[in-house]
């Protein structure tokens, strides 16, 4: 990372981040062609090894290119924020933001797609409900397991001098 000032360097930190954010953008490539999408996603963080759980229809792009390179990439961002002063050279912008490598699979077995649907209902409700998927919803729905090898954590912050200078 070149700013190193920005950096974010304890898990829990990133963790929090995470936890905060709602989206997740998915790289993946194909004939080195990048393809990029917006995701919902749950996680979980055990033995020291970050996992992401996205779902998606049976059929798509999306499902394609990953059949055929699970090398994947992703990047989270929350707490964006225009800081405006007088210049425009002035102007900043405030954020945090993960982002990491890893490889992407598709879930196959019926118990591991209950677990990562569980898992992406949790991150996204807040709430620890054990949801119990039939077996029709489990086939109708595609579930990813991104096992995250390597990830860091940026942030910017601005001092606020008014409250007038925020627009969120």
């Amino acid at each position: 990372m070149r700013r190193k000032d920005k950096e974010i360097i304890k898990i829990e930190e990133k963790l929090n981040i995470i936890n905060q954010c709602k989206v997740c953008r998915l790289g993946l490539s194909e004939n080195n062609k990048p393809y990029i999408i917006p995701l919902n996603y749950g996680y979980r963080f055990e033995h020291n090894m970050l996992i992401l759980f996205f779902h998606s229809a049976q059929e798509g792009k999306k499902n394609d290119i990953i059949k055929k390179n699970n090398n994947a990439c992703f990047e989270i961002d929350c707490d964006n924020k225009l800081i405006e002063r007088e210049r425009a050279c002035d102007y900043g912008y405030a954020f945090k933001s993960v982002i990491g490598f890893g490889e992407i699979e598709i879930l196959e077995n019926k118990q591991e797609k209950n677990n990562g649907l569980n898992k992406i209902m949790e991150h996204q409700t807040g709430k620890r409900l054990e949801y119990n998927f039939t077996e029709e919803e489990l086939k109708r729905v595609m579930v990813y397991r991104l096992k995250v090898k390597e990830f860091t954590g940026k942030q910017k912050e601005f001092p606020i001098q008014n409250k007038e200078e925020i627009r969120a």
